[in-house]
């Protein structure tokens, strides 16, 4: 085995056609990466602190901050000058150490693009962050912060992204308005989750936050927000409701 290599900066160019595979922590990814251009791995939300790799396969591995970067090199023959270039066609094995977690990817060589590879973190590694991110907060505070990531469209790495609800949802209180899930995710680690809603009105309306503690958007409901109060017929507001249990 062998640590990552310091290469020129040309590896800083990966092509723009790149394709991008996720891959997890701790399970072995079985993965294509390209034998002739620069293939890059990305640590979502944090660092590449080691890559581990058979240096006598034909491979180059440069890495820094959350990128690294893999080229299997081509080799030359020069048969009184006819120049026959040779690509690696032999599975390789890298052990990328991210986020504390290791990443085991089993590469096979192609005559394919770029590949673009992301080491998203696992179930325990974002649990671990929430739970980090979270502790120093009270619950009341856990929740504003969780709201405004959703308001302000700054999810971070470590909330997971579930899918919404499909179709409109109405309630009790507020017959003429129309709800619609757009945004979904849960906080592991933390015991939350969160949905963001648009809420169109028919008429109208002047909102009140207490008629969305409702069945209708999810049990043990903790907080309820409102972009804005007032609407007109055909208005709509932003209403992010955050729930106690992360899988609701």
């Amino acid at each position: 085995m062998c640590g990552a290599l310091m290469l020129p900066l040309l590896f800083l160019a990966v092509p723009a056609a790149a394709q991008t595979i996720h891959a997890l922590p701790d399970q072995t990814s079985h993965i294509r990466l390209s034998n002739r251009d620069i293939n890059h791995v990305v640590c979502e939300g944090g660092e590449i602190e080691d890559i581990k790799f058979s240096a006598e396969k034909g491979l180059a591995v440069e890495k820094g901050g959350p990128d690294a970067w893999i080229k299997f090199l081509a080799r030359e023959i020069d048969d009184a000058g006819q120049v026959t270039r040779t690509y690696v066609t032999q599975p390789s094995e890298f052990f990328v150490h991210c986020n504390g977690a290791t990443y085991p990817l089993y590469a096979e060589p192609a005559e394919i693009p770029a590949q673009t590879v992301v080491l998203v973190p696992g179930a325990r590694q974002r649990a671990q962050t929430n739970s980090e991110l979270m502790a120093a907060l009270a619950d009341e505070d856990r929740a504003v912060s969780i709201t405004m990531a959703l308001l302000d469209d700054r999810i971070p790495a470590s909330f997971s992204e579930v899918a919404p609800s499909a179709g409109s949802l109405s309630i009790a209180a507020a017959p003429d308005l129309s709800i619609t899930e757009q945004r979904r995710i849960a906080v592991e680690g933390a015991g939350l989750s969160a949905s963001q809603y648009h809420v169109r009105s028919t008429a109208a309306v002047t909102l009140d936050e207490r008629q969305f503690v409702d069945p209708a958007l999810g049990e043990r409901i903790f907080s309820v927000t409102l972009d804005r109060v007032r609407l007109e017929a055909g208005e709509t507001a932003r209403l992010v409701v955050v729930r106690r249990g992360a899988g609701q």
